[in-house]
């Protein structure tokens, strides 16, 4: 039987956006049924509800094995997790936010409106968190270790990587094989010796 995944791209993109196209692919040869849909245009934090209505709209699926969410898609995925009908394995979040961008309180530990952290702990078995030190757009570590805190789980944080993907800094990202390298992490009880034997497909 396939596994279940949704991959959501951020602000301004796409189902083309970045590295989705190729980890949908990636995913697909490993028996993934993948949904990855272009959403409407959303102008920023506030405008998250608009998603989650779509989202319910257009997919029948409630049970996820995975769900990714690139930037405002990391936070689609946690406000998602936030009703009731929505449950999930493993979730991640890269380059996500949970607080209002540039916010001064981001270390107010009370969640905004709209996300209940009791809720997705109850609906998610496992969370993790992919973030970059030099994030051009405050969504940063700062954001990812303010997740960990409340959240639980695993915090990823890599040198270097910007956004892990933006035309405004001219940053392609058409690949990213740790993402799918924790993807996969799910499918064995022990981690093999070699994970790279798995994710590449050329050994």
């Amino acid at each position: 039987m396939k596994k279940t995944a949704a991959i959501f791209h951020g602000l301004g993109g796409s189902k083309k956006s970045y590295w989705i196209p190729w980890l949908k692919t990636e995913l697909e040869k490993r028996m993934y049924n993948v949904w990855t849909p272009s959403l409407s245009e959303c102008a920023g934090f506030d405008d998250l509800d608009t998603w989650v209505d779509e989202v319910t709209t257009r997919s029948s699926c409630r049970n996820y094995d995975l769900m990714i969410g690139h930037s405002a898609g990391g936070s689609l995925v946690l406000r998602l997790l936030s009703r009731n009908e929505y449950t999930v394995r493993h979730a991640i979040s890269v380059a996500g936010f949970i607080k209002p961008l540039f916010d001064k309180q981001l270390y107010d530990l009370a969640y905004p409106a709209g996300f209940c952290v009791n809720t997705i702990k109850t609906n998610c078995d496992k969370l993790t968190f992919f973030h970059s030190d030099n994030d051009p757009w405050s969504c940063g570590y700062e954001q990812g270790d303010f997740m960990r805190q409340t959240l639980g789980g695993t915090l990823v944080v890599i040198t270097g990587e910007g956004h892990f993907g933006s035309t405004a800094m001219k940053q392609p990202y058409p690949i990213f094989p740790l993402l799918l390298h924790h993807c996969l992490l799910d499918q064995y009880d022990v981690v093999p010796k070699d994970i790279n034997s798995i994710i590449d497909d050329n050994k």
